[in-house]
């Protein structure tokens, strides 16, 4: 039998060796504008899902402090023992009006509302369709689901259709992502409504990066929808929630082991992020989104959403153009295998509010300059 050690040798030397070694790297930084480690480098960051720039907003930064002095640092334990403070309840009270559903529920973090509510409502006689390039978190929340689980063409309305054609008496759960997280394109979700309400199938929806839109109503159709979200990305907190009818959110409370066997969110972390919510819901919240749509524009016009693809397709040239941009104080990181299929390697840009428009002129600049010299 082999070593650990060995084993765990020989993994990462392969790693190595197929030129997809990753390390964290420190970025000091309240905002897009930070120091980069090692060296201390300015950058300006495009990689963060911090959409709105609401990680630095006072109301938001204040409502932690204050949650801090009230509560302390955790909640320590699961919110069906002693965690659930006020403002969890608030919070999610706040996100089922926001999502205009009868409840919601919170989680620790996004991945994990994926986990629980697909092994929830992924019983052994159900069928769950899932598009091709739905995040990791629905991946993994399949594979742990008792359901048998399908894979549908990506953003192919009429194969997810032919599936529950063929699903029988079982019943049935369509998940996608509505805004994907390495092409920053948008499910077609209207349609999607449609076929699932056509033969009774449960349609959940990951808006994670869904901060520009779609903003899905399915009143006036018969059928039943659960919206995950994460408070981590557009609201600038950290956390998950699932939002439904009471009835699912009830049973996602007493079955998702995800929500059970699990501390609650800090208080400061829920507090910021109900904080948010009241943003998002406000005017500055419509300024804000019109200032991350116009900033969209200037690098990518009529793209749908603030995750703008380069694809380059070659690893190698994709790392020579992320670093080619680091050495101009642009950091845009190299996405490559196994993330994104092989061969088409890409530059992810994920624009936010926080940007000003020369920054995100210079960067759409060294784009352009990019072209000519790889």
């Amino acid at each position: 039998m082999r070593p650990w050690r060995e084993w765990g040798d020989a993994e990462r030397a392969s790693i190595r060796e197929a030129g997809r070694w990753r390390a964290p790297r420190d970025l000091d930084a309240a905002g897009p504008e930070g120091k980069l480690a090692p060296d201390g480098r300015p950058v300006v960051s495009f990689a963060s899902n911090d959409y709105l720039g609401l990680t630095q907003h006072p109301d938001v930064v204040g409502a932690a402090h204050a949650a801090l002095d009230r509560w302390g640092a955790g909640a320590g334990s699961a919110r069906l023992i002693v965690g659930s403070r006020p403002v969890h309840t608030e919070l999610e009270a706040a996100l089922a009006a926001w999502k205009r559903t009868e409840r919601a529920v919170l989680f620790p973090t996004g991945f994990a509302t994926n986990l629980g509510v697909l092994t929830t409502f992924g019983a052994p006689d159900v069928l769950v369709v899932s598009d091709e390039l739905n995040h990791a978190s629905i991946i993994d929340g399949c594979r742990l689901a008792r359901a048998e689980c399908v894979v549908a063409r990506h953003a192919d309305v009429d194969h997810v259709d032919a599936l529950l054609a063929g699903a029988g008496d079982r019943r049935t759960l369509v998940v996608t992502d509505t805004v994907f997280s390495m092409d920053g394109d948008v499910a077609p979700v209207d349609a999607l409504m449609g076929v699932c309400a056509r033969h009774g199938a449960l349609l959940v929806l990951d808006e994670a990066h869904a901060v520009l839109g779609p903003d899905p109503d399915p009143s006036g159709l018969d059928l039943d929808v659960i919206r995950v979200g994460t408070l981590s990305k557009t609201l600038g907190a950290l956390g998950g929630f699932a939002a439904a009818a009471t009835p699912f959110c009830e049973l996602l409370e007493n079955r998702a082991r995800s929500y059970i066997f699990t501390t609650a969110s800090t208080p400061a972390d829920t507090a910021a992020a109900l904080a948010a919510v009241r943003v998002v819901c406000s005017s500055e919240g419509d300024r804000l989104r019109q200032r991350l749509r116009e900033h969209v524009e200037l690098l990518a016009p009529g793209h749908p959403s603030p995750i703008v693809p380069i694809v380059l397709g070659d690893e190698r040239r994709t790392l020579a153009a992320s670093a080619a941009l680091l050495q101009q104080g642009m950091l845009v990181p190299a996405i490559r295998p196994p993330t994104v299929p092989p061969g088409t390697s890409r530059l992810r840009v994920a624009l936010s509010a926080a940007h000003t428009t020369e920054q995100v002129e210079a960067l759409a600049s060294a784009l352009a300059a990019l072209d000519e010299t790889l």
